[in-house]
């Protein structure tokens, strides 16, 4: 077994290992007491990014042609699209 293959990281370990980066981030920022509509935004931004990431490599629909991609991502951006919408609300 040579040294390349040893280190080499199959796609699903290395998007598990980005969603566990961006969880750990939101966590920091929980920690640092940040708080404010612009984060907020961005919290809610690095969780649909996860929701994606699960749905296309950990429910196995980024292969998947046509209709049956779209409603994950329809759902991730209306949710998103709805609670952006309410913070902005409460905010002003």
């Amino acid at each position: 077994m040579d040294r390349e293959s040893t280190f080499s990281l199959r796609r699903c370990t290395w998007i598990w290992l980005i969603i566990m980066a961006l969880t750990l981030i939101t966590y920091s920022i929980n920690r640092l007491g940040l708080s404010g509509l612009e984060i907020t935004l961005g919290i809610l931004l690095l969780a649909l990014i996860k929701g994606h990431l699960i749905g296309a490599y950990f429910m196995g629909l980024n292969p998947v042609q046509g209709f049956w991609r779209w409603p994950v991502t329809i759902w991730l951006l209306l949710l998103g699209l709805l609670i952006t919408i309410a913070f902005v609300l409460a905010e002003g």
